[in-house]
């Protein structure tokens, strides 16, 4: 399978080293920075320079490729998926944005190739395992999805360290929430819905964040009465979000708050990835609840990896394999909910997910 892979930051790189260690790919990496570009050529990988935002040069790179894989900035996700469908190329991505999904979902209809974004950790695997486990169920009652990548050792006021886009970051942050309640979709508000929890003798809380639960809303719509994905964070971070995007207004000035972050919070390879689904409802006769939580933790070898380079690669990873094989339909919109837990699991890239730490899990 010939491969076009958008984007050379450090999930970019993390996915074209793991599709070029296979014997099923021919991935060329296309960026507009020559100097991460030269980082992979180094290594084997095929790389062109291209700037993404120059439609018709974008446009002659993909020509004859079968799949575009896209891990750019969230905003450049329509344009990206416009490309692939002009190109006659399947298109993979991680995006958040729910904007930019629906913008693909139709873009889809009636495609003679196949659209499937959001293969990353959240939208993606979190979404993979909440289907599954809602489908063991004879009827649904609530779902709870939570996620959080957090540094292991945080040491600051936010107790954040940066260890993935600051844009798809302040993103999730800014924009409504969709959730179900008593078995209507609603859009919820960011940064609302606090909760506290407890795992591993480690305190959390969790608050809604747009973007997390994908397509799922929309399939078991009026089949459960609650439904609902929120983000992780060591307590104390949702309050001092608030305080910046609301109390001093720079959810208005969204580029100033980057900025600030970029330039006074560190970045960290030290992460934790933590993924957290209950799903509660009626099996049997019974009332009962079942839940699948993991730590993945990064890698700490001769080339490092944060665990959220190596969760966020393995989906999409996984999602382009699973397609290759014919286990996923081969046209049109692709949803999360599609995949087969198992399978993912099984699955050479999505194997990463089984080699985590398991707090508690399923069969």
């Amino acid at each position: 399978m010939r491969v076009a892979l958008l984007g050379a930051g450090h999930i970019g790189q993390t996915i074209a080293r793991l599709l070029h260690a296979a014997d099923d790919y021919e991935v060329t990496l296309l960026d507009k920075n020559p100097a991460s570009l030269a980082v992979l050529a180094a290594e084997g990988i095929a790389t062109a320079q291209v700037d993404s935002d120059n439609r018709h040069a974008l446009a002659a790179q993909l020509r004859g490729m079968d799949t575009v894989i896209n891990a750019l900035p969230y905003r450049l996700a329509i344009t990206a998926a416009e490309l692939a469908l002009e190109c006659g190329c399947h298109y993979f991505d991680l995006t958040e944005d729910v904007a930019a999904t629906k913008a693909i979902k139709r873009l889809a209809q009636g495609a003679k190739t196949a659209f499937m974004p959001q293969c990353g950790l959240a939208p993606g695997f979190i979404s993979i395992v909440a289907h599954h486990l809602a489908t063991g169920f004879d009827s649904v009652r609530d779902v709870q999805m939570r996620v959080g990548a957090l540094p292991a050792f945080p040491t600051n006021a936010l107790k954040y360290n940066l260890t993935w886009s600051v844009d798809g970051l302040i993103n999730e942050y800014c924009h409504p929430c969709e959730a179900v309640r008593e078995g209507e979709t609603i859009a919820a508000l960011p940064l609302e819905g606090l909760e506290h929890f407890s795992l591993d003798g480690t305190e959390y809380e969790a608050f809604n964040t747009s973007g997390g639960l994908g397509t799922l809303c929309e399939t078991w719509a009026g089949k459960v009465r609650s439904l609902d994905y929120k983000t992780v964070r060591y307590p104390g971070h949702r309050d001092l979000m608030r305080f910046l995007l609301g109390e001093l207004g720079l959810k208005a000035d969204q580029e100033t708050l980057k900025d600030i972050l970029r330039k006074s919070m560190p970045a960290t390879m030290q992460d934790v990835v933590l993924v957290f689904v209950t799903v509660s409802g009626q099996k049997n006769g019974v009332l009962l609840q079942e839940v699948f939580a993991r730590k993945i933790f990064a890698q700490r070898d001769a080339r490092p990896l944060s665990a959220i380079q190596i969760t966020t690669a393995a989906g999409i990873c996984a999602a382009v394999d699973l397609f290759r094989a014919g286990k996923l339909p081969q046209s049109g919109f692709i949803r999360q909910e599609q995949v087969a837990l198992p399978d993912f699991l099984a699955n050479r890239f999505g194997s990463a997910y089984q080699q985590s730490r398991q707090v508690e899990s399923i069969s």
